[in-house]
């Protein structure tokens, strides 16, 4: 299914896709790209830009730096959250520090998640 989204946002999301965080990288180089199912990275939806999303399961996985722990990016995740969640997408979320210390368990987590497991 293809969702309406901000053109806008294309630039903006190509540049991120070039610049992934040490995170995003270690999660798409050493997992999500070698998984069965096509998985996008920096995909405009709506007026955000997601971290990875599958369309085949409607999922979205987002990774969590400190900044997303402050109030307003609190906040702000939540509102995107439902927003997503509205359209019936699933939202996963992982901090860095997850990924850094218990990376094996996302990457689990998220086969259970997409049915692979």
């Amino acid at each position: 299914m293809s969702y309406k989204y901000n053109k806008k946002l294309i630039p903006n999301a190509q540049s991120l896709r070039k610049e992934m965080t040490k995170e995003e990288n270690k999660l798409w180089y050493k997992f999500l790209k070698d998984i069965p199912l096509t998985v996008n990275r920096q995909k405009v939806i709506g007026n955000y830009i997601v971290d990875f999303y599958c369309a085949a399961n409607k999922t979205v996985i987002e990774l969590d730096g400190s900044q997303h722990y402050e109030e307003d990016y609190e906040i702000s995740d939540i509102k995107r959250d439902e927003y997503l969640k509205g359209l019936g997408i699933t939202v996963l979320r992982y901090s860095n520090r997850e990924i850094n210390q218990n990376f094996v368990n996302v990457c689990n987590d998220i086969l259970k998640h997409f049915n692979l497991l």
